[in-house]
């Protein structure tokens, strides 16, 4: 009776040996202060114009921001977080990284388009309105999900919320002051967006919490 036990152990031994170990993977790192740091920047500088403390003029400088860091950087961490599993995160980034692409390629051909086409600068307005609009309506929805993670992520995407829709408001009534006051609102989610990724950085490096962000769930 023994040997027949010890017989089938060393059998299950054996194909055990033969069956490829499994591979649990390397580890990746967070993607979120990327992601945060890519949308910050140019939601900041592109709300200095639309705050009208930047010369409008030099507007043209937000291009290249819109397109490598907060298009692609953007994207690719929410690609990452995709890997991480975290799907609130990889929704966020996949769809501003979009965004910031979208909104490049806007500026850049549809804009033009409309105007060379007969368009008014009325029209022009409404259609950036509409095309804000859908964003707002979005980012509603996301900061909704947003109460079950941290306070400084609330904290982003409610004025971020409030930037879209009074961005979108503005064009579509062509009251620019409203922009105006989504501009600097913009400035304010820039800033809460840079914190909560120097949060991430800095609390990670250093292995304990020195920027608090507010956990709430």
């Amino acid at each position: 009776m023994s040997s027949s036990t010890e017989v089938r152990r060393e059998s299950e031994e054996t194909r055990a040996e033969a069956r490829p170990a499994e591979r649990s993977g390397p580890s990746i790192a967070d993607p979120g202060p990327l992601g945060l740091a890519a949308f910050a920047l140019p939601t900041f500088v592109l709300s200095l114009f639309n705050a009208k403390i930047a010369p409008e003029a030099l507007e043209s400088l937000v291009l290249p921001l819109t397109l490598f860091y907060g298009g692609l950087a953007q994207f690719l961490a929410g690609m990452w977080e995709f890997r991480k599993g975290n799907t609130f995160g990889a929704t966020a980034f996949g769809s501003y990284g979009a965004f910031w692409l979208a909104f490049s390629a806007y500026v850049q051909f549809v804009e033009p388009s409309l105007e060379a086409g007969g368009a008014s600068e009325a029209d022009v307005k409404t259609a950036t309105g509409i095309f804000l609009l859908g964003w707002a309506v979005f980012t509603l929805y996301m900061l909704i999900a947003s109460l079950r993670t941290t306070g400084a992520l609330v904290g982003v995407f409610a004025t971020l919320f409030l930037t879209f829709a009074l961005l979108a408001v503005g064009d579509l009534t062509g009251a620019s002051a409203i922009a105006t006051v989504g501009g600097f609102v913009g400035i304010l989610s820039a800033l809460i967006a840079w914190y909560t990724s120097a949060a991430g950085v800095t609390n990670d490096t250093w292995g304990r919490t020195v920027l608090p962000v507010g956990p709430r769930s």
